[in-house]
């Protein structure tokens, strides 16, 4: 196997993170072990502390401004631990990817499509948004019934558990409704569900987790649950 150069880029998004190293070590683990299977040798290691929220986000990113210009230098791609490392926010995912530098991450594999890169991001995105929405909808439910929020007691942690749970559930609902299109081109082709679960592995669609690989069963709950 041949190597080839890449940079990786590694970001924790508060001081107190970057002092203690909390995040840097495991996302430094990781690409390192993804190199070492894919055959790149890491050119330069480059680590941030900087939020990846806002419009202005690549601004206050100075590392990762440099990093572009060092990969389009040198031609190599950058390669993260995880997309949210660069950012969850699509809008700054596609301005990433219009600056002609090859990313990849290493949690969905080396042959991931742009286009699935901004797909994913679109619906992490999407993911946060709902369950930030229904969490201040359930908080405010609860503060309208007189529920104490700053009272941990058990009915309130009960209260906030189901808050979690019914943000997961519809953030699941969601994906599954963004993938099943595929599902049903893929059999309308005529593959089985295992052949589809095999050609969405080879695509580098990612699964709701971001990790992992499809199966047929997956594909099966996935059509069950959005019909």
């Amino acid at each position: 196997m041949t190597n080839r150069a890449a940079i990786a880029y590694m970001r924790v998004s508060t001081a107190d993170q970057g002092n203690k190293g909390n995040g840097l070590a495991a996302q430094r683990e990781t690409i390192g072990r993804f190199a070492a299977a894919e055959g790149f040798t890491i050119f330069e290691w480059v680590e941030e502390v900087e939020t990846g929220k806002g419009n202005d986000a690549l601004a206050r990113r100075p590392k990762l401004a440099e990093v572009l210009r060092q990969a389009r230098r040198i031609k190599a791609p950058v390669i993260v631990s995880k997309l949210d490392r660069l950012s969850r926010d699509v809008a700054f995912i596609a301005g990433l990817m219009a600056e002609r530098v090859p990313f990849i991450v290493a949690d969905l594999g080396p042959d991931v499509d742009p286009f699935v890169l901004h797909l994913y991001a679109a619906l992490s995105e999407k993911e946060r948004s709902m369950i930030s929405v229904r969490t201040r909808e359930a908080l405010a439910a609860l503060k309208r019934r007189g529920v104490r929020l700053g009272n941990p007691s058990h009915r309130s942690l009960c209260d906030a558990s189901r808050i979690g749970a019914n943000a997961r559930q519809r953030s699941a609902d969601t994906f599954a409704c963004s993938i099943k299109p595929m599902i049903q081109g893929y059999r309308a082709q005529g593959l089985t569900l295992r052949a589809a679960a095999e050609a969405m592995n080879h695509s580098g669609v990612p699964t709701y987790r971001g990790t992992g690989t499809w199966t047929a069963t997956q594909l099966s709950r996935i059509m069950a649950r959005s019909s």
